[in-house]
C-alpha cells in the first residue's frame, strides 16, 4: 500500500514527524483545487488532510477511489461532504479538542475590544489622531466593563465551554444554549490554586437571547440568527461569530448595526470567504478578523499532533 499523504493546507512540523517516523512520506506542497483529483490520483495519495481553504467534494471523491482517509485539521467540516465520503469507504476525521481555547480567546480578543472600542480607535488613531485627539476621546469615552454581564452562548461543545470559563473568570454570567447538552461542570484552572468547579444548567434559546448582553456562536452551521431573533434580543446587544459564516444572516446583522438595536458586532468568519460583504469589512460598528480563531502557533500544534495521531491509527 502506499504510504503518500498530501496535507494540502499545510500541517505542523511536529504532526509530520509524527507521520514520518510512523513510515508515511507526507507532502505539503499546495494543490490547486482543480488540480486536486488529477494529482491524488496521479502520485497515489491514500490519505487527504485539509484545512477550511481545501473543499473535498462529491467530484473529488469519486475521482480519487484510492483515498482511504480525509483529515480536517480543525473542527467544522463544511468543506467535506463527509456522509458522501463515508458512504463511500472512505474514513473523514477531524480535530475537534485541539483548537478550542485558542477560539474563545479570540472571542474575548474581540469582545474587549469591542466594549472599549479600540477596534475602531486602531483605525482612526493613525489618520487623525494628532489633529483631533480630543474628538477621539470623547468618541470613545462610552465603554463598558464585561464585569456582571449577562453572555449567552449558543452551542455549548467544547469552544462554548472554554468561553464560559473565560466570562466565569471576568465576572460575568453565563446563560448557555444547546439541544444535546443539558448540563455541565466546568473545571476552572487557576494557577498557584486546585481550581474551582461550576455547574451550568443549559436554557431556552428564546431565554437566553432576551437576556442576554452580549451573544457568542458556537455550532456548526445553519442560520440560527435573523431579524426575528434580533427583534427579541436587549437594545444595545453584541453579537460575535466565531464558528461559521452564515450563522448570523449579515443582512439582518447590518440592519440591527444601522438602527442601534445591535451595538457591536465581532466576526472571524464570513458568508463568501475568501471575499466577503464589503459592507461589513467598512462598517464601523463591527471589529474583524480573517477566519484566525484556531490560528496560534500552540493550537497549530495541537491539531498537527491529534491529526497524525488519528491518520495513523486510521491507516494502521
Amino acid at each position: 500500500m502506499s504510504k503518500l499523504i498530501l496535507a494540502n493546507d499545510g500541517i505542523d512540523a511536529i504532526g509530520k514527524r509524527l507521520l514520518e517516523k510512523a513510515g508515511f512520506i507526507v507532502v505539503t506542497e499546495k494543490v490547486a483545487q482543480e488540480n486536486l483529483a488529477t494529482e491524488i490520483n496521479a502520485k497515489g495519495y491514500i490519505a487527504l488532510t485539509v484545512r477550511s481553504a481545501t473543499k473535498v467534494r462529491k467530484d473529488v471523491i469519486d475521482a480519487c477511489p484510492n483515498l482511504k482517509v480525509i483529515g480536517r485539521g480543525g473542527v467544522g467540516m463544511d468543506n467535506i461532504d463527509v456522509d458522501y465520503a463515508r458512504s463511500k469507504g472512505v474514513q473523514v476525521i477531524n480535530t475537534p479538542a485541539a483548537s478550542s481555547n485558542s477560539v474563545a480567546e479570540l472571542v474575548f480578543a474581540h469582545l474587549f475590544s469591542a466594549v472599549r472600542f479600540v477596534y475602531d480607535s486602531n483605525r482612526n488613531m493613525p489618520s487623525v489622531g494628532h489633529t483631533k485627539f480630543d474628538d477621539l476621546k470623547k468618541n470613545y469615552s462610552k465603554g463598558i466593563e464585561l464585569h456582571d454581564k449577562t453572555i449567552g452562548i449558543i452551542g455549548f461543545g467544547r469552544i462554548g465551554q472554554y468561553v464560559a470559563k473565560i466570562a466565569l473568570g471576568c465576572g460575568m454570567k453565563v446563560l448557555a444554549y444547546d439541544p444535546f447538552v443539558k448540563e455541565v461542570t466546568l473545571n476552572l484552572e487557576i494557577h498557584g490554586t486546585t481550581g474551582v468547579s461550576v455547574n451550568l444548567k443549559t436554557v431556552p434559546l428564546e431565554e437566553l437571547i432576551s437576556q442576554s448582553d452580549i451573544i457568542s456562536m458556537h455550532v456548526p452551521g445553519g442560520k440560527m440568527i435573523t431579524a426575528h431573533e434580533i427583534n427579541q434580543m436587549k437594545d444595545g446587544v453584541i453579537l460575535i461569530n466565531a464558528s461559521r459564516g452564515g450563522v448570523i444572516d449579515e443582512i439582518d446583522l447590518l440592519a440591527g448595526l444601522n438602527s442601534g438595536k445591535i451595538a457591536h458586532a465581532c466576526l472571524d468568519v464570513f458568508e463568501n470567504e475568501p471575499t466577503p460583504n464589503e459592507a461589513l469589512l467598512k462598517h464601523s460598528k463591527i471589529s474583524l478578523t480573517p477566519h484566525i480563531g484556531a490560528a496560534t502557533n500552540e493550537a497549530q500544534e495541537r491539531i498537527g499532533v491529534e491529526l497524525a495521531s488519528k491518520l495513523i491509527e486510521a491507516l494502521a
